[in-house]
């Protein structure tokens, strides 16, 4: 498959964290999460040099992006951004770079298999349980607190 028509997919697969929708679409996943538009999504991606291309990480939080794993960072410029250590989920992530992560249910709900399924393009197996949720921290140029 081309670049171009991975772009507008769907995928469930099984995240680093979750089991989760992935894509680059990010007006597909609010209308199949029924989610307010106005929410930003994670965006998950395949190395620190793609990372740069989107933000600049604060000068005293680069260790800290650069040595954790299932870590998402809301940076200052109030967008989330979570570098993707986990083999599986790499495969397809070095594929696009990056892409939008969020769970595969519907907002609010829990995980239904059925919903997943039905509303994902591509189904990459395998999908194991649910694992935990990715830790949350904000950063600011000189300050740190945990969100989750």
């Amino acid at each position: 498959m081309q670049n171009n028509t991975l772009k507008d997919k769907v995928f469930l697969t099984q995240t680093d964290t979750t089991i989760g929708f992935v894509s680059q679409n990010a007006d597909k996943l609010t209308a199949i999460k029924q989610r307010p538009p106005h929410k930003h999504y994670i965006k998950a991606v395949n190395s620190l040099k793609t990372l740069k291309t989107f933000t600049r990480v604060p000068h005293q939080h680069k260790n800290r992006v650069r040595r954790s794993s299932k870590t998402t960072f809301i940076l200052p410029n109030s967008y989330s951004y979570r570098v993707i250590k986990n083999t599986h989920h790499l495969l397809l992530l070095n594929r696009l770079q990056w892409a939008y992560t969020t769970s595969a249910n519907l907002t609010t709900q829990a995980y239904d298999e059925n919903f997943a399924k039905v509303n994902a393009d591509v189904i990459i197996e395998p999908i194991n349980e649910n694992r935990d949720a990715s830790s949350i921290f904000k950063l600011g140029k000189r300050s740190l607190k945990r969100i989750r």
